[in-house]
């Protein structure tokens, strides 16, 4: 700190020093006025150079504070969703493992052979549950660190096989399904990207779609051109979901209130928003309580 103001107060120190030593020095210079142009210009320079270093310096400090501070709150919000997540993830571990142990309990006592049936698929539930949780967790790791293996990809025919895997699920009978694709007059352009983790991305949306619908609600998938983007739209008429949850729904093992007791890990929507991010993409919705919900993924095209 002290560098930098001796920095500041050496131009002006220099002027100064120029003009005293020209004023002393007056009878060697026969003409007074030329001295003293040069003397007071020489002063002028020197404290003109201080004040834009006096200004630079001051520009870059306040900068650093800013971007200090900016690192700070960083770390915080990065801190607090850490904790929040980790919070999440004792109550999505400890639920399962619970009944586990209970169910284990239960059989060791148990002499009745159909009570012991039930137990074991109990128990078989929550393991598979807890797989597929450390399943996603692994995902959205891999997520961050692997390399996309980009290659052209159809979007028209990944829609298709989403489409066909959403409506095998064995509640899928109880919805109308609807999916539309233009055809004229051209079809969805090809994107770049990983074939399998955007499949993955429509295969949550419609998960979700199905999951929080009920009998005759109505799913419906659509895809756009949108400039240089193509838009694939999942829309159903469901519950909707609350505003104040809205903001929420991205964070991982998130579960809002109508979320209770339905199967999931809580880390699809995130899931999909990091495969959209990654592809340089976006995600969104659009919800009206007891109207129904619509998610936007934009993918870029090339």
């Amino acid at each position: 700190m002290k560098l930098r103001w001796l920095a500041v107060l050496a131009p002006f120190a220099a002027g100064l020093a120029l003009d005293l030593i020209l004023y002393f020095t007056a009878p060697a210079i026969p003409v007074m006025f030329l001295r003293a142009d040069i003397g007071s210009l020489a002063l002028l320079v020197g404290a003109g150079i201080s004040g834009i270093i006096a200004g630079a310096i001051y520009v870059s400090e306040r900068y650093n504070r800013l971007q200090r501070q900016k690192i700070a709150e960083m770390n915080e919000n990065f801190n607090d969703e850490r904790r929040r997540f980790l919070r999440r993830l004792d109550h999505e571990l400890k639920n399962p493992l619970t009944a586990i142990r209970a169910g284990l309990v239960n059989l060791h006592d148990s002499q009745d052979g159909q009570f012991e049936n039930e137990t074991l698929c109990s128990v078989e539930t929550q393991a598979l549950r807890l797989s597929r949780l450390a399943a996603d967790l692994r995902k959205i790791a891999e997520l961050e660190t692997r390399s996309l293996e980009r290659t052209p990809v159809d979007l028209s025919a990944t829609l298709q096989e989403a489409f066909q895997m959403a409506q095998d699920r064995p509640e899928a009978s109880e919805r109308n399904f609807t999916l539309t694709l233009p055809h004229a007059p051209w079809p969805l352009p090809t994107i770049s990207g990983d074939e399998d983790l955007l499949l993955l991305a429509v295969h949550n949306l419609l998960d979700n779609a199905v999951k929080f619908t009920r009998s005759g609600d109505t799913v419906e998938v659509r895809a756009f051109e949108d400039g240089q983007s193509v838009v694939i739209e999942i829309a159903d008429t469901g519950p909707g979901i609350p505003e104040e949850e809205m903001p929420h729904v991205w964070e991982e093992l998130y579960r809002g209130q109508g979320a209770r007791g339905v199967p999931g890990s809580g880390l699809g929507l995130a899931l999909v928003r990091a495969i959209a991010e990654r592809h340089n993409g976006s995600v969104n919705l659009r919800s009206r309580s007891g109207k129904g919900t619509v998610f936007s993924l934009r993918l870029p095209v090339g």
